[in-house]
């Protein structure tokens, strides 16, 4: 059996995925205390990926100084109809995607590259070139 390779975003995906960031981080620097999880906390949509029919929006955030992000993703899925309905007056789409949030993880992997990079001994095998 073949492998399937990863599909790559067409062009309008990315493009809606960009709105939907943008309108998204707006929507929550207006209503900040929808939820008590969300309460005075600073979060950064970092990326949203739309489905190739633009019909589901998978939406990676993280919270600026860090913290606990279970509580915060879960804030945001309890207002995720509230959010479509904001998204639904901004922007103009034949459908308003269905919005699934998740924790994004890269700052975390970049710093444990950093970490890496920066031991003792990798420093001492990159001197040596």
């Amino acid at each position: 059996m073949k492998k399937r390779l990863p599909r790559v975003p067409s062009k309008r995906q990315i493009r809606v995925g960009e709105m939907l960031r943008h309108t998204i981080a707006s929507i929550l620097e207006k209503h900040t205390l929808i939820n008590d999880n969300l309460k005075d906390v600073s979060i950064i949509i970092t990326e949203v990926d739309a489905s190739p029919d633009l019909k589901n929006a998978k939406v990676y955030t993280t919270r600026l100084g860090g913290g606990d992000m279970d509580l915060v993703i879960d804030g945001l899925n309890k207002i995720k109809s509230f959010l479509r309905r904001e998204i639904a007056k901004n922007i103009h789409l034949k459908f308003t995607p269905e919005l699934k949030f998740y924790e994004d993880k890269t700052f975390d992997e970049a710093n444990r590259i950093n970490e890496l990079l920066n031991r003792p001994e990798v420093l001492r095998d990159l001197e040596k070139k």
